[in-house]
């Protein structure tokens, strides 16, 4: 039996006087307690310290077991239901400590939490950290059953946070399911709205389609978006269509080692060469349209081969 009013007092979490003393006392609580101790001990401080430093030292410790006890309390945590009366100047001190609970919760999955980071990230009144990290912790948890919410944050026009939409397309590419297929395809394929001002929502975009299947419908939205402004966003769509499994993966990268950007490039060439292998890298070399850069890009790959080659041979 834990006797917590002891531990509250031997950690000086009772008059809170000397918070570095107390953050030290709780981290060093593993020394003397069994596991399932110190979950109830971290339980417990959890539900009834309010301190911000405090919390978020505890619930490192308390992730690092990771027992599904501690859920109602880390979720007590994101909601704020035991600081309903503090100032709002304290509320912001807690704003990294709820984004703590949410990645913390997501560890545990357990789909219980589903619906109290749906609310969290449905709540446009929300700080927007909050409500990365409830995303995140979605995509992590894997429930289909925040597909629907998920989809419908990244495609409405009216959501403020480019940041919390980007979390939300990753969200979607996590947890897989082919109805976020269409909706990702469409926002991409759109000429209009804050697709065109925020590259890395595209980029984001990109990612979770690749992750989503490789049907032609995705294939053609990601060879459209070669062509895009942005090299970041044609890196990206490098990567998903060479990782695409599609037949037409090479054919359709191939003109981008002769984009206007030297990285595009780069990536282009390292995407062919572990699609095709090393004769790629010895056309590149050969042939005076390519660049010198490239061209020195493809012989110190072809040094890696060979010095892999070497390895592999003699083991």
């Amino acid at each position: 039996m834990v006797d917590f009013a002891d531990v509250m007092q031997k950690c000086g979490l009772v008059e809170l006087k000397n918070i570095s003393r107390s953050i030290r006392k709780i981290i060093t609580l593993e020394k003397h307690y069994t596991r399932d101790e110190l979950v109830l001990i971290y339980n417990y401080i959890l539900s009834n310290v309010k301190n911000s430093e405090i919390l978020m030292h505890t619930i490192r410790c308390a992730d690092k077991i990771r027992d599904n006890s501690t859920l109602d309390a880390l979720l007590d945590i994101l909601l704020m239901k035991n600081n309903f009366e503090c100032s709002q100047e304290e509320k912001d001190n807690f704003i990294n400590v709820r984004a703590m609970s949410a990645k913390a919760i997501a560890h545990l999955k357990d789909t219980k939490a589903v619906t109290p980071l749906l609310y969290c990230l449905n709540n446009k009144e929300e700080n927007y950290k909050i409500r990365l990290a409830c995303a995140d912790a979605l995509g992590k948890l894997g429930d289909r059953y925040a597909v629907a919410p998920l989809i419908e944050v990244v495609t409405d026009q009216n959501e403020r946070s480019v940041y919390v939409k980007e979390s939300a397309a990753c969200a979607l590419g996590l947890i897989g399911d082919v109805r976020a297929i269409e909706p990702l395809v469409n926002i991409l394929n759109s000429s209009k709205g804050i697709l065109n001002r925020f590259t890395f929502l595209k980029e984001r975009v990109i990612e979770a389609l690749g992750k989503l299947g490789s049907s032609e419908f995705v294939f053609s939205a990601l060879k459209n978006s070669l062509v895009d402004d942005s090299a970041q966003v044609r890196i990206s769509a490098i990567e998903a269509i060479m990782n695409s499994e599609n037949p037409k993966a090479s054919e359709t990268i191939k003109p981008l080692l002769q984009d206007n950007d030297e990285e595009v490039r780069k990536n282009a060439l390292i995407a062919l060469y572990n699609l095709d292998g090393r004769d790629i890298l010895d056309e590149v070399i050969s042939l005076p349209i390519y660049p010198d850069t490239l061209k020195e890009e493809a012989k110190n790959l072809i040094e890696e081969y060979e010095e892999e080659y070497d390895v592999r041979k003699r083991n």
